[in-house]
């Protein structure tokens, strides 16, 4: 019986074991070594070739006709390295691709198909021959779905191009794609590891989230990788947390309009006129009392109708009231002392003074004085 205790007390120390290992493994995957490449798929890996033809096809606007038309025999030429055959056709506005017989990568096709997608995507050709390579894929992201309204939807795509396409230009450089957005959608090419960052940023602007904070965060993460210490640790304490900032509360009506408290009866009927009548005897009286409580009432209101409009037209008759004329008093004259000497002495200097010109002959002045005085005599 000793066996079998024995056996269970060493079970749980060799699943902490088991996991120990687990966790050991899967760190190691998650290390590439540095330089280490896959290899490329070659002739010798399929010797004998596809059994079936596989195609695909895609259309394009029609203002990429011209570009599609002159630089077509350069696709021609690069998927021609790979034996896929390709077909322009402009009457339809179609790009068709399709395997032959000397193709042996069955993922050619796939690789080709891609490429005719980005160059109708308004890719230029320099670009979107790149995705023949192995370590290259592509991502079309549609974002025309996620926004209701244009304005808004114009605004953030806006958002995430940039002023002169910073912004664009700097999610390019932190994740080494190569980044196109044309109407609707957003096509990506590069490393699998930066379209999955492109689109979380892509998907991030149209919700509303502003690309600085997600590019910030890759700026950290791209130095944070460098340090081979920090490889294998949580970086979720370097990382900056940017917190949602609580908006001002929408604007109030003015008019509120307040729910009454909840009662499980009914509101009481209102009166009809009946009711009305009953209440105040009128439904009572004779039909000629009636006809003359109602003429009664109209002339009321028509003799006060009568009055309102006289009173209107009697208001152009009406004089305005005028100001009071106001009296302009002279100022009263200061008392000063009067001095009636001074006053007495110049009236007798006038009085001693000859008033007008001297007498011209002063002889005749004389007799004539003298002829006075003997008639007063």
């Amino acid at each position: 019986m000793a066996a079998p205790t024995e056996s269970v007390s060493e079970t749980p120390a060799s699943k902490k074991d088991k996991k120990n290992k687990n966790q050991v493994d899967e760190t190691e995957l998650l290390t590439v070594p540095e330089g280490w490449k896959e290899p490329k798929f070659s002739k010798g890996d399929n010797p004998k070739g596809l059994l079936e033809v596989s195609s695909f096809a895609t259309l394009f606007p029609k203002y990429r006709e011209a570009y599609l038309k002159e630089c077509w025999p350069l696709v021609q030429k690069a998927l021609g390295d790979v034996f896929v055959n390709a077909t322009l056709d402009l009457i339809e506005g179609s790009m068709t691709v399709n395997t032959t017989k000397k193709t042996f990568d069955p993922y050619a096709i796939l690789r080709a198909r891609d490429l005719i997608k980005l160059l109708a995507r308004s890719v230029p050709f320099e670009q979107a021959v790149r995705i023949l390579e192995d370590d290259v894929a592509c991502d079309i992201i549609k974002i025309g779905t996620l926004v209701r309204n244009r304005d808004r939807f114009v605004k953030r795509r806006q958002r995430l191009i940039g002023p002169k396409g910073s912004t664009l230009k700097a999610l390019e450089l932190l994740t080494s794609c190569y980044v196109m957005v044309q109407g609707n959608t957003v096509s990506a090419l590069g490393p699998y590891g930066g379209l999955k960052e492109v689109r979380k940023v892509v998907l991030d602007t149209m919700k509303n989230i502003h690309p600085i904070y997600n590019i910030k965060t890759l700026m950290i993460k791209r130095e944070l990788a460098n340090d081979p210490e920090l490889r294998t640790q949580s970086w979720e304490r370097f990382l900056p947390n940017f917190r949602h900032k609580s908006l001002s509360k929408r604007k109030q009506p003015k008019k509120k309009t307040t729910k009454k408290e909840y009662t499980p009866f009914p509101p009481p009927q209102p009166e009809s006129k009946i009711d009305k009548e009953l209440a105040s005897g009128e439904f009572f009286l004779r039909e000629s009392e009636k006809r003359r409580k109602k003429m009664n009432e109209m002339k009321v209101k028509q003799a006060e109708a009568l009055s309102k409009r006289q009173e209107e037209r009697q208001k152009a008759f009406i004089p305005p009231k005028e100001k009071p004329a106001i009296k302009k008093t002279k100022a009263a004259p200061t008392e000063s002392k009067i001095d009636i000497q001074a006053i007495k002495d110049k009236v007798k200097k006038a009085k001693t003074k000859k008033l007008g010109a001297p007498p011209a002959n002063p002889v005749s002045s004389a007799v004539k004085e003298t002829k006075k005085k003997k008639l007063k005599s």
